[in-house]
C-alpha cells in the first residue's frame, strides 16, 4: 500500500467514525422525491421562461463562452446580464463571473493584501474564507453578528493606517439570520471600512435584495457579491458597486480573469429569472409564508430567508434524520462539521415556492414525524 492509499484510508475511516462521510447521490430528472434541499428557492429552475431562455442561447451561442471574458469570451448576453442586474439591484456597474464561489474569491484576493485588515464574521460562507486565504492579508474573525466588535477592529485598522474590508452575508445559509447591515455601513463610512456584502441567499428572497431594500445600494463603500444559482435557478454569479471596481477586478481578479466566462444558456436563463421575480412578488411571498409555516411546524425560529436549520443532537442523527425523511419521499439537506460554524449538526430545509401545494402539506408532516422521532 502506498503512502497516499494509505492516509486516504485512514482519513475516511476518521470521517466514518466520526459520522461526516459525505457521498454523490445523482438524481434522475423526473425524481419524484420532494425537494427541500436545493437552493431552488422561488421554483425557477424549471420555469418554462427560464429554460425557453437557457435553450434559445445555447442554440444561438453555443454550449460555452469559448474562452475567458478578456479573450473572446465576452458575448452581448453577458452584457446584458450585467447591465440587468445593475439596474435591478440598484448599482453602478455589475461584473459576471462563472459562479458564486468565484464572485467572492475574485473580490476579496483582488481587493486585499498584507497592508489590508479583514474583518470577517464568524459565519460568513468557505468562498469568502477561501479569498482571504489567497489574499495573505491581516484576519480578525470577530463573533457572529457582533456589530461592537466590527467597530472595534475597524478602529484598529485605522490607527494602523490599514485598509479594511468587512465581510457579512445580508442572509446567512445557517442560522439563517439577517446582517446589520445598516449599522455596518455606517462604521465602515466612519472608518474608511469597505462592506463586502454576500447576497447568495438575499437576493430573489428579498426582490433586489437587503443593500437595495435598506438604501445601501450605489454607496461608494459598500459591495455587493450574488450567486445567480439560488433564487435566480441558474447559474453564475457577480459583483456589484462602482464602475472603478469593476475595472479593478477585470485587471486584477484572478478568478474572474483566468476563468472561462459564463456558459450563455446560464446567462440567458439567469436574465430571464430576473424578469420574472420583478413580474412576480408573489414568489417570494409564497417563500416566507412558508418558511414560517415550517418554523412554527418544527418550533424553530423564522430565519430571514428561505432556508431552515433544525438543530440535531449529533452528526449520526441528523443524517438518520435525513435518511427517514428521503424514505418518506422527501429530500432535506443536512450541515455537518465541519460545514457548520459553530459545530451544531443541523437539517436543512428549503422553503421553496416551486413546490406544489399538495406536495408541501405532504412534506410538512413527514418533517414533524422525522424531527419528533430524532431530534
Amino acid at each position: 500500500m502506498s503512502v497516499w492509499t494509505d492516509w486516504w484510508a485512514q482519513e475516511h475511516a476518521s470521517r466514518e467514525e466520526a459520522g461526516l462521510v459525505r457521498t454523490l447521490r445523482p438524481r434522475g430528472a423526473d425524481d419524484p422525491t420532494i425537494d427541500l434541499a436545493g437552493n431552488d428557492y422561488l421554483g425557477l429552475a424549471r420555469d418554462p421562461a427560464v429554460t425557453r431562455a437557457a435553450a434559445t442561447a445555447a442554440l444561438q451561442w453555443g454550449a460555452g463562452a469559448g474562452a475567458s471574458r478578456l479573450v473572446t469570451g465576452t458575448l452581448a448576453v453577458h452584457e446584458e446580464l450585467e447591465q440587468t442586474l445593475a439596474c435591478d439591484l440598484g448599482q453602478p456597474a455589475a461584473l459576471v463571473t462563472s459562479t458564486g464561489y468565484h464572485a467572492n474569491l475574485a473580490v476579496v484576493a483582488a481587493l486585499a493584501d498584507r497592508g489590508t485588515r479583514v474583518v470577517s464574521d464568524a459565519h460568513v460562507h468557505a468562498s469568502l474564507v477561501d479569498g482571504v486565504r489567497l489574499s495573505r492579508a491581516r484576519l480578525t474573525i470577530v463573533p457572529h453578528g457582533d456589530v461592537d466588535a466590527v467597530a472595534c477592529a475597524l478602529r484598529d485598522a485605522e490607527l494602523a493606517g490599514e485598509r479594511a474590508l468587512v465581510l457579512v452575508e445580508s442572509v446567512y445559509s445557517v442560522l439563517g439570520d439577517a446582517a446589520p447591515l445598516v449599522e455596518l455601513a455606517g462604521l465602515c463610512e466612519r472608518h474608511g471600512g469597505l462592506l463586502v456584502v454576500d447576497e447568495a441567499h438575499g437576493l430573489g428572497v428579498h426582490g433586489p435584495g437587503l443593500v437595495a431594500r435598506f438604501g445601501l445600494a450605489g454607496l461608494d463603500h459598500v459591495v455587493v457579491t450574488a450567486t445567480l444559482s439560488k433564487a435566480l435557478g441558474s447559474q453564475g454569479g457577480a459583483v456589484l458597486g462602482p464602475p472603478a471596481l469593476r475595472e479593478h477586478l477585470v485587471n486584477r481578479g484572478r478568478a474572474f480573469v483566468f476563468d472561462t466566462g459564463l456558459a450563455p444558456a446560464s446567462a440567458a436563463g439567469a436574465l430571464a429569472a430576473l424578469h420574472e421575480v420583478r413580474r412576480r412578488p408573489d414568489l417570494a411571498a409564497t417563500v416566507h409564508r412558508r418558511v414560517g409555516e415550517l418554523a412554527a411546524a418544527l418550533d424553530v425560529a423564522a430565519p430571514a430567508g428561505a432556508v431552515l436549520s433544525v438543530p440535531m443532537s449529533s452528526p449520526h442523527a441528523a443524517v438518520t434524520a435525513q435518511a427517514a425523511a428521503l424514505d418518506a419521499g422527501v429530500r432535506v439537506g443536512c450541515f455537518r462539521p465541519p460545514s457548520v460554524p459553530d459545530g451544531v449538526s443541523r437539517l436543512r430545509v428549503t422553503a421553496s415556492a416551486g413546490v406544489a401545494d399538495d406536495d408541501w402539506s405532504r412534506a410538512l408532516d413527514v418533517l414533524v414525524g422525522v424531527v419528533g422521532t430524532f431530534r
